[in-house]
């Protein structure tokens, strides 16, 4: 078999693994980043970067970057038609240029940014609904030069990027929509109780300020954001009468106010997308040593996110002035959450929450 065929058996190979992965993956981020590192193999070339257009400046600037300068080359930004990448966006013309140090279209300032030296660059852009959204190149072949082969590959992967680009853009507008709906309906709860006004906002900011000394996930951090957001849902099942009472609950009016957190998981059951946030919604109101409601679950036994929930919805209630009681201090809330600890709360929550008070984190 000739090298030429064995080469561009390599490339069809890489182009098919690569299609399935940005077809099937929702993690954008990490299907950009295998493109470029692809890129770099398939071409055999010692760098490739992906550079996405700004729309609020209408520069370019690398998304992602491969070669061990990649990090410092993610700091430059370049405006539309400055240099090779910026000549590609404005133009749409893909380009092979074997000497750019020769190139008067050549931009030296990122090369001095990293402290790479570019030779030879193979650049396309790329297009997403005949839009150009950004430029993708090769930087330094390792062997021989850029070639049209080279171009129809690299021509193929611009096209397999655009895709997870739009994609990721839709993501990002279904999120924002899903997550501005769930903050409507949380506001609408405010609405009725005028000594609440703010409640969620602050439950929400505590909790991720929780979240991040403890070290979640992703995954887990979205499912608290939620999940925070919608923990008093259910409050629209109370009557006003109830929830608007200027005084303290009568026995059965407490009955009455704790099917909240019921109400607000039967509310949201249907909705696929917050099946992970539903049980930490239903068990925010329990207790770590087993004597909360509606389910008496007791330490492990209750989602760490409502664990969290729990520990900032009470902090915010003890700071929040009511028309039956004065709020505390900070520092007494906090005392409070540290005494209870292992009774009504995690002990590693509180200690997290105490940590972030003490490096100033918590909002004034």
């Amino acid at each position: 078999m000739s090298a030429s065929l064995e080469k561009k058996i390599r490339q069809l190979k890489t182009l098919t693994e690569l299609a399935p992965l940005i077809n099937s993956s929702l993690d954008h981020e990490l299907i950009r980043k295998k493109t470029i590192e692809a890129t770099t193999w398939v071409l055999n070339a010692e760098a490739a970067s992906l550079f996405l257009l700004d729309k609020a400046t209408g520069e370019l600037y690398i998304d992602v970057a491969t070669g061990e300068k990649g990090e410092k080359l993610r700091r430059v930004r370049l405006k539309k038609g400055t240099g090779i990448a910026g000549y590609v966006a404005e133009h749409g013309e893909p380009l092979i240029i074997h000497d750019v140090q020769h190139d008067a279209r050549f931009f030296e300032g990122v090369d001095k940014a990293s402290g790479f030296t570019t030779r030879n660059i193979i650049c396309v852009p790329v297009r997403s609904r005949d839009r150009i959204i950004g430029v993708l190149e090769g930087i330094n072949k390792k062997d021989g030069r850029f070639d049209d082969n080279d171009l129809d590959i690299l021509n193929s992967i611009s096209n397999y990027v655009a895709v997870a680009i739009e994609n990721a853009c839709l993501h990002k507008e279904l999120k924002k929509t899903f997550y501005d709906t769930a903050e409507v309906m949380a506001d609408t709860i405010e609405l009725r109780d005028p000594y609440t006004g703010g409640h969620t906002k602050r439950v929400r900011r505590y909790c991720l300020i929780i979240a991040r000394y403890m070290g979640l996930g992703r995954n887990e951090l979205e499912t608290l954001h939620l999940a925070a957001i919608l923990h008093d849902i259910g409050k629209i099942g109370i009557k006003d009468d109830i929830l608007l009472k200027d005084g303290r609950l009568e026995e059965a009016e407490f009955i009455k106010m704790r099917m909240h957190s019921l109400y607000g998981a039967e509310l949201l059951k249907n909705i696929e997308q917050l099946k992970d946030v539903i049980p930490c919604i239903r068990a925010h109101h329990e207790r770590y040593d087993g004597t909360g409601y509606p389910d008496g679950l007791k330490g492990g036994e209750i989602p760490l996110i409502a664990r969290i929930i729990t520990v900032a919805d009470t902090f915010d209630a003890m700071t929040t002035e009511r028309p039956y009681r004065k709020k505390l201090s900070k520092e007494a809330a906090l005392a409070e959450l540290r005494g209870l600890a292992g009774i009504q709360f995690d002990p590693d929550v509180v200690e997290a929450f105490m940590q972030a008070f003490k490096e100033g984190k918590l909002p004034l």
